[in-house]
């Protein structure tokens, strides 16, 4: 196994009375696909934001590459890239500049070729000129990895990257994640698509009111179930931690 890439020691994160997470630990290693499963409200954001810096958790620690995300948060800052469940963008602001701006806040050199790079990649070359309020919402998260990857971050977080996407936006998305992790990104990807979590994932981690149920990899998991899918083994656990019987 490669050395870990992220380390998560004990981690709790509550907000007055009520616990988001709750003595969570976990490892994701260099090089992998690890994704995250829950409900919603299963804590998969808050521990995103934990790490990312966004929040801080209440307990426990993180590591990022070695590099504590409380006490040297500058560097993991700069380890980590985000793509949010929301399409937020600067309706202001055409795409290319859009990654100019982002390499400026992540302490990155602007750099027109890397930025017209990327948007080829997105396949968003074409529209960089255009307000992106123009774009289509596709295109919009496209643009959204991009300026992820603007700083080349070691780690990846994908929050829903495919949700409300159309099947072929959706299987283009899956392709550039394979791509990504062959470039030598490591990737955390949360996602209700069950399909996308089988087809991408080396490993998977399900989450459910704050607790880890099970972190295996997807092999191991499918195999000794029997063949069934990850989406009947994902349905029964969450159904046996509520404690409620399988249909």
């Amino acid at each position: 196994m490669k050395p870990p890439v992220l380390r998560c020691r004990h981690v709790s994160k509550s907000y007055g009375k009520f616990t988001a997470l709750e003595d969570l630990s976990l490892e994701v290693y260099e090089g992998e696909i690890f994704a995250l499963l829950g409900p919603n409200g299963a804590g998969k954001s808050t521990l995103i934001h934990c790490i990312t810096g966004l929040a801080k958790q209440s307990a426990g620690s993180i590591e990022v590459l070695g590099f504590d995300t409380v006490n040297d948060f500058r560097t993991t800052r700069r380890l980590v890239g985000l793509v949010p469940q929301e399409i937020v963008y600067d309706p202001f602001f055409t795409p290319l500049e859009s990654l100019m701006i982002q390499m400026g806040l992540m302490g990155v050199e602007p750099n027109r070729e890397r930025a017209e790079s990327l948007l080829k990649t997105f396949a968003l070359a074409e529209k960089k000129d255009a307000y992106t309020r123009t774009l289509s919402g596709g295109m919009k998260r496209r643009l959204l990895v991009a300026k992820s990857l603007v700083h080349e971050p070691r780690l990846l977080f994908l929050d829903e990257p495919t949700a409300g996407v159309d099947v072929e936006l959706r299987r283009e998305l899956w392709e550039e994640v394979e791509d990504l992790r062959a470039a030598g990104t490591t990737i955390v990807l949360t996602t209700h698509y069950i399909e996308e979590a089988e087809k991408l994932a080396d490993r998977i981690g399900i989450l459910h009111k704050g607790e880890l149920l099970l972190v295996e990899s997807r092999d191991s998991l499918l195999e000794r179930h029997g063949g069934r899918s990850l989406e009947e083994i994902y349905l029964e656990l969450i159904r046996r931690a509520d404690g409620k019987h399988a249909a």
